[in-house]
Parts: structure tokens; C-alpha cells; sequence
């Protein structure tokens, strides 16, 4: 693998990484409400899912959750339905935002998601998201040679998860900055209900996602 092959696969990567979804609207509703420290959590969740899914891959485990028809939908319900769950719960936060504005909630008390919890929001939302398999077992045997090693296709999902941390790290320092604006309770109830409808789209577009491989 060659330093050509490097570069296009991170151009590759950078317009997957770039693109609307999921991982983008996690990031926008956890560190506004959460803190700086939420949305690192959160990216550092995207990372890991990634490693989970690049071994997997490499490992051929991967080829079967795609090739099986019944393996593939299992995936597809558990991640659909866990995005939907964080849409559900982001809209009931938003009309319990909404009930609570006029009694002045104190905004310490105020629910936030924990360090741990927002981790396993990221990873879970990467790993029960058959479309990251699918696009490393469409990418591996376009960078890598049939006898290339497990390093080299390591050095892809590390190439790929550096654009998600340097992208996504870049969007967590930026909402920080704007994070006492978006203390505003209207603020947070709008962007509570952007959110749930968004990941309840996101879940339903999954779950009628047929695989392409």
C-alpha cells in the first residue's frame, strides 16, 4: 500500500466523516447541553465503534453480517431502533424542557448525560451501524492488495478515525464556545426536538437500508 493509496483513501474517508449524519447530530445535542467533556466522550466513542468494526472486517466477521440476510437485518433493527430511542428521549427531554420553563428550573439541576454514558453514546451509535461495516469491506479490497497484512488494513481504520477525532473535535471546541448562548431553556427545547426527529429519521432510514454488497 502505497502513500497514493493512503491519500485517496483518506479523501474517501474525510467526505464520509464530513457528511450529515448520526455522529454530527450526537455531537450537537451533547456538548450544548453536556459540556466540552460529553463531546469528547462522544468522539472518543465514534473511534472505538470504528476499531470494533475495521477488526471485525479484517477478521471476516463482517462479510457473514452482510452476506446474511437474517445477521444483517438483526443489525440493522438494534441499530435502528437505538436511534430512534435517542430521538424518543430527546424529544421527551425537550417537552419536559418545555413543561419546566415556567416554574425556573435552576440550571444545575438540569439532567446532563455523564462522561461514561455519552461514550457509550458514540460507540453505540458507530457500532450498530451496519453502514460503517459495509464501507470498510467495500474499502479494504480497494487500498489493500489480497496479500496485504492486518497492519496495513489497521493503518486505514487509524487514518479513518483520525479524520473522525480531528472533524468532529473541531465541532466539539467550536459548539463550546457558543455553550452559554445555548444555556437559553427555549434553546435547549428546540434543539432537544431538531435532534429526536432527526435520529428518529436516521433509524428509520436504517431500518429500510438494504445491504448493497
Amino acid at each position: 500500500m502505497d502513500l497514493s493509496s493512503i491519500l485517496t483513501f483518506i479523501a474517501v474517508a474525510t467526505l464520509l466523516v464530513i457528511s450529515p449524519g448520526p455522529n454530527g447530530f450526537l455531537i450537537a445535542k451533547t456538548v450544548p447541553l453536556s459540556g466540552k467533556k460529553a463531546g469528547f466522550a462522544n468522539v472518543s466513542g465514534f473511534v472505538a465503534a470504528f476499531y470494533l468494526h475495521g477488526t471485525l472486517s479484517i477478521f471476516g466477521i463482517s462479510i457473514f453480517l452482510v452476506q446474511s440476510a437474517v445477521a444483517f437485518t438483526v443489525l440493522k433493527i438494534l441499530g435502528a431502533a437505538y436511534l430512534i430511542w435517542i430521538g424518543i428521549k430527546s424529544i421527551r427531554s425537550a417537552l419536559n424542557q418545555k413543561a419546566t420553563a415556567t416554574i425556573d428550573v435552576p440550571e444545575n439541576v438540569q439532567k446532563k448525560v455523564s462522561i461514561r454514558n455519552a461514550f457509550l453514546e458514540g460507540f453505540a451509535t458507530n457500532a450498530l451501524n451496519p453502514k460503517v461495516s459495509m464501507f470498510y469491506l467495500a474499502a479494504f479490497p480497494q487500498f489493500i492488495s489480497l496479500d496485504g497484512s492486518a497492519l496495513s488494513a489497521y493503518a486505514l481504520v487509524t487514518a479513518h478515525a483520525l479524520v473522525n477525532f480531528l472533524w468532529f473535535s473541531v465541532m466539539v471546541l467550536a459548539l463550546t464556545r457558543v455553550k452559554s448562548a445555548a444555556n437559553n431553556v427555549k434553546f435547549k427545547t428546540w434543539l432537544n426536538s431538531v435532534t429526536g426527529v432527526v435520529f428518529v429519521g436516521f433509524g428509520a432510514k436504517l431500518a429500510l437500508m438494504k445491504s448493497s454488497l
